[in-house]
């Protein structure tokens, strides 16, 4: 799925409104997968950005939910997301994902 062409529905990131994000991804098959977009966020010392995205089907079911992560570029209004091949790349982006996920449980529960 590296360098997929995406079409962005939904808010602007930055947007504050309680809207999710929604994007679509082609699967294998070329059909256009709805996810939800739970996060974004950069990972210090680089300038790769990151987000992380659930199915929309799936995004009710709390239980079953799968979360995928992609590195993504934005160029004007034209998205790509990038699969995250590297071992070490990766143990950093889920490092940061559950860091902050953390962050939000304990503000939450403030």
């Amino acid at each position: 799925m590296e360098n997929d062409d995406l079409k962005n529905a939904g808010p602007a990131a930055g947007d504050s409104s309680d809207e999710p994000e929604i994007i679509y991804i082609p699967d294998e098959d070329g059909n256009e997968e709805e996810f939800e977009v739970i996060m974004k966020f950069e990972v210090d010392g680089s300038d790769r950005q990151y987000m992380m995205v659930v199915p929309v089907d799936s995004a009710d079911d709390e239980e079953a939910e799968e979360v995928y992560a992609f590195r993504f570029e934005e160029d004007g209004d034209d998205l790509k997301l990038f699969t995250i091949d590297d071992e070490e790349e990766w143990n950093i982006v889920e490092e940061t994902f559950n860091t902050l996920m953390a962050e939000l449980e304990e503000e939450e529960n403030g």
